[in-house]
């Protein structure tokens, strides 16, 4: 094939069945295809994954066309081989829980949430498993986003810490910030232009979630500089941190927020999950604090300190690297530790408010009842934005749209056109809305705004120069029915009129703190600093900082104007 498509010498078939009897040969699960001009006419890709699926039936069988049917021939491999990589664990696990769910009585629709943050059936991700790669971090983002605009947050900076990472995303006016180009296994999973390079191209529809190695478990240790070094590597649940006494070797970021007082000294989860603080103070009596020739506090705080640096190259990613200023966002924290670290990393990134909702610690799950059913299209379309082309793209638009409407076998769901716009020259991309009614021949001067308008946010500058379109999509979303409002009741909930000593750093000092529960809190601020602990998680407030419960039952943290940032 040549550039548009053009067959120029035909499929060599006696040469396929040659290629697909050694493949056949070798203990392999799944193959990826990816011919260089498929994005245009695919024809000789589909050939080759008919015989593939002919010959080896047990195999999965990854197509590019039919994963990701656009240009760049880099993108679209990597992509068409993660979708490859996935694909049959994510068959194997899906179809046996749908068969143990059925066994159970369960005959309900079976959904699962995809990257994008919509949810879709099963044998569709099962089809094409790439687009479930960030469905966990996804899923959250969508809680915050629905509620966070109920309750009168529409400018929020998503913080999801759990025990291995930490992960941010931007919520924009209510609208949350998607992306169709991410990089995962790098050690920072993310979108930002300026920071790629490290991970592996999935160019599918992605929350634009960026994701770092360091939570709860990320182990603490000294490298052979003598420095300390918070993660990558983690202890996980198991054995997990030191003080859970299940074997752990290595002190880690729970441990020393358990020397910190951050965390219940005894117990966690309502009592649940046991705790031996002794065993977390002694590894930084031990090694850590002598070999740093601070105290056991200070060390401590260092190590907090030093994941919340860690974690903050999330929070950048998604903001300060895109052109958006973090203190103009409200920090909305979740996780099981989300709200333990969440206010003082806003301090440092000089934001005004933290957010910590009901069920933060399970908050993934929550998102998914206010997730979209939601099904895609991609197409290359590679020309000048003009009144020349406008009609040819709204074409292409329409049958997309049609093949969206056919998958969610529903009337009207919201629809949604974009296109990947770039000015001609430029070899990046930004997505941009494109209008359904009255014309896109007529609107093309608003279109080309919009598109200025992001390239000047996110870059700085404006060129004198054509405006490109490279791929188009359509979005079809249906959205759920969901509550006004939630409402969690508390189990296990601390005494009343507890305290414990808690550190908050040379600065700040220690502090004899109260912990309370959530329904303690008033709409009446609270000077910090305090603790709230409940099952699902635990949010500490920082003595420069007060407390008070909003009407949607979410914790809001508020730093004392003036204070040190």
């Amino acid at each position: 094939m040549d550039a548009k498509g053009n067959v120029l010498v035909p499929l060599d078939e006696a040469a396929l069945e040659r290629l697909i009897d050694q493949i056949e040969a070798l203990d392999l699960q799944a193959v990826a295809v990816c011919f260089l001009h498929s994005h245009v006419n695919p024809a000789h890709e589909r050939i080759v994954g008919e015989r593939l699926r002919a010959r080896l039936p047990g195999h999965f069988i990854s197509l590019s066309c039919e994963v990701l049917p656009e240009i760049r021939e880099y993108e679209r491999t990597s992509t068409t081989v993660a979708n490859a990589y996935i694909g049959p664990p994510v068959a194997s696990y899906l179809r046996s829980l749908s068969d143990r769910l059925k066994a159970a009585g369960q005959d309900g629709r079976l959904l699962m949430c995809q990257s994008s943050g919509g949810v879709q059936q099963i044998e569709t991700i099962i089809a094409k498993p790439a687009t479930v790669v960030e469905s966990g971090p996804a899923a959250g983002v969508v809680g915050a986003a629905r509620m966070g605009a109920k309750a009168g947050y529409g400018n929020i900076i998503t913080f999801d810490m759990g025990g291995t990472t930490a992960k941010a995303a931007m919520v924009e006016e209510g609208r949350i910030s998607s992306t169709s180009e991410y990089e995962v296994g790098g050690g920072i999973s993310l979108s930002a232009g300026l920071v790629k390079g490290g991970g592996y191209a999935l160019k599918l529809p992605v929350i634009d979630v960026s994701e770092v190695g360091a939570g709860g478990g990320s182990m603490v240790r000294i490298d052979a500089a003598g420095a300390l070094k918070v993660g990558p590597q983690s202890a996980g649940s198991t054995p997990g941190p030191l003080c859970y006494d299940q074997g752990g070797e290595a002190a880690t970021v729970t441990d020393a927020n358990v020397v910190l007082g951050y965390l219940n000294q005894e117990a966690l989860a309502g009592g649940s999950v046991p705790i031996r603080s002794d065993l977390s103070k002694g590894a930084f009596e031990g090694e850590i604090a002598p070999h740093l020739g601070t105290d056991v506090l200070e060390a401590a705080f260092g190590v907090h300190k030093l994941a919340n640096v860690t974690m903050m190259r999330a929070g950048k990613a998604v903001s300060t690297y895109r052109g958006r200023d973090p203190r103009d966002f409200t920090l909305f924290c979740f996780g099981g530790n989300g709200g333990v670290h969440g206010a003082m990393i806003a301090r440092e990134l000089e934001m005004s408010r933290v957010v910590v909702p009901p069920a933060a610690g399970v908050y993934s799950a929550v998102g998914l009842l206010f997730a979209d059913f939601e099904a895609t299209r991609s197409r290359a379309f590679l020309g000048l934005l003009d009144e020349a082309t406008a009609p040819k793209i709204a074409g292409v638009l329409r049958e997309m749209e049609a093949e969206v409407l056919a998958e969610l076998g529903v009337d009207a769901p919201g629809i949604r056109w974009s296109a990947d716009l770039r000015y001609a020259g430029q070899a990046f991309e930004l997505q941009i809305d494109l209008p359904r009614e009255g014309g896109l021949a007529e609107q093309l001067g608003a279109v080309r705004a919009a598109f200025e308008a992001e390239h000047k946010r996110s870059f700085g500058h404006l060129l004198a120069a054509p405006v490109q379109v490279v791929n188009l999509r359509v979005l079809g979303a249906v959205a759920p029915q969901v509550p006004e409002q939630m409402v969690l009741d508390e189990r296990n909930p601390p005494a009343e009129g507890t305290r414990r000593p808690v550190y908050f750093g040379a600065d700040l000092g220690l502090h004899d703190t109260p912990v309370l529960r959530r329904h303690a809190l008033t709409d009446a601020p609270l000077q910090g600093p305090a603790v709230i602990e409940e099952y699902e998680g635990t949010t500490v407030v920082p003595p420069d900082a007060t407390v008070f419960r909003d009407a949607f039952d979410n914790i809001v943290i508020d730093f004392i104007r003036g204070a040190r940032a």
